[in-house]
């Protein structure tokens, strides 16, 4: 049975199509839709939000958009590579889509500049639209706007953040430096010895799982319709539109998967790691490479743990470890960067640096509940998402944000609306529907 909600020819608003709903697809589909745009979602997962945009580090963080590519951090790799509990880890084991996606990372060290200021500036950009929708939508979200407070214990690091201080600047990002004193005024629960830190008082934090899903609410009471547990099984360009084939699980075990065919106008690939298969099919080349990232989620059961863990957002230069508060009895701690192809295993010896820093730098937060996860950041080799038109009339992608999907999600979604505005107009649509009349 072929499905269509709507027919661009007929006069009718484009019917859009988007694969994927995480949070840039649920993003994507809320900008779109208000725009005018009939909308349908369609994600392998029971609900949105149920991968990587189930449980990162909480941190809405211009000031972490400093790009991966530079010569520090592959020598950092290189020398981390035998450790199992190091804060990068790379599976040595040959892959050519890994080691391809290596060497296009290298030859980007050269943009590492451009695109650390030009993510700077795309980060708080994204601040105003999430904020506002947000507040448009009333999604609770435990959004703490205490600022991250950013901690480095020698003396080199810190002079590092203090050079990388200055692209941020020239993204328009404002940051200070702060002592270890002014450190403990900012966050008083925070133990250790530290050579000093950078504090960012626009950067917040929030659960980007309650706020994908509220949004996605949001997205269905304004008619975007939703197919759920739906798996993509081919998408094809029939030169009026996009047909995508997916399947859906049987209704009981006597019964066969179902099968059905999709028609939109146009298509919007928000898949994540999922991606670079599906633009493929449509001609494009996205190389994103799967970069897992672990977090635990400490459920603070008593007052003193309480207590004792931060409000105020984290990140720990050297164990590239990054921390959020969601409200009173949860704290987020995050980290790593593990590529080792598409693997969702939750391994003991990358959880265990989570919890162990945790009982470091917080002595009085109780580990006695802790739970783990693993999700796969979709990577493209310059650090930078892909956002834009592909080669055919139609097709629009919005993904490959790797580390700061959360980020830059609410911006990215602008883009692509109007990327798609200016190619399929939904004023066209009318013009058609009023001269017919």
């Amino acid at each position: 049975m072929l499905q269509s909600v709507s027919s661009f020819k007929n006069g009718a608003a484009p019917h859009i199509a988007i694969i994927g709903a995480g949070i840039t697809g649920i993003t994507t589909a809320y900008a779109l839709s208000d725009k005018g745009y009939a909308v349908t979602v369609i994600d392998r997962q029971r609900y949105a939000a149920m991968e990587t945009s189930f449980a990162n580090g909480g941190q809405l963080s211009a000031s972490n958009a400093e790009v991966w590519n530079s010569w520090a951090t592959v020598l950092k790799g290189i020398k981390w590579m035998l450790k199992a509990d190091a804060p990068l880890l790379m599976n040595p084991m040959p892959s050519w889509h890994k080691y391809s996606w290596m060497a296009e990372f290298l030859g980007n060290i050269t943009n590492y500049r451009a695109n650390t200021i030009e993510t700077t500036r795309l980060a708080i950009k994204a601040r105003d639209y999430l904020f506002d929708i947000a507040r448009r939508e009333g999604i609770d979200f435990n959004h703490e706007t205490r600022g991250i407070l950013h901690i480095y214990r020698d003396k080199a690091s810190f002079d590092g953040a203090a050079k990388l201080g200055r692209l941020y600047a020239e993204g328009g990002l404002e940051r200070r430096a702060v002592t270890p004193d002014e450190m403990r005024a900012i966050e008083p629960t925070l133990h250790g010895d530290y050579h000093g830190g950078f504090y960012t008082p626009s950067d917040s934090t929030g659960d980007i799982h309650k706020f994908t899903r509220g949004l996605a609410e949001a997205c269905t009471r304004r008619g975007v319709r939703f197919i759920h547990e739906a798996s993509v099984e081919s998408v094809k360009h029939t030169g009026s539109g996009v047909d995508i084939a997916y399947a859906q699980p049987a209704d009981d075990e006597n019964s066969a998967p179902t099968r059905d065919v999709l028609h939109a106008d146009g298509v919007v690939v928000c898949a994540g790691i999922g991606s670079r298969d599906i633009a493929a099919e449509l001609g494009d080349r996205v190389n994103i490479y799967p970069v897992k990232g672990y977090s635990i989620t400490v459920m603070l059961d008593d007052e003193a743990s309480q207590k004792a863990a931060p409000w105020v957002s984290l990140l720990d230069d050297k164990t590239k470890i990054v921390t959020s508060r969601l409200g009173a009895d949860r704290f987020r701690v995050a980290g790593t960067a593990e590529f080792n192809g598409e693997n969702r295993d939750i391994r003991a010896d990358r959880i265990r640096p989570l919890v162990d820093w945790t009982r470091h730098l917080f002595p009085g937060v109780s580990t006695s509940r802790v739970v783990p996860w693993a999700g796969l950041r979709p990577m493209l080799p310059s650090m930078m998402p892909r956002v834009g038109a592909g080669k055919l009339p139609g097709v629009f992608y919005n993904t490959g944000h790797g580390h700061l999907g959360w980020t830059l999600s609410a911006a990215t979604a602008q883009m692509v609306a109007e990327t798609v505005g200016a190619a399929m107009p939904v004023e066209a649509a009318g013009e058609v529907a009023r001269s017919a009349a």
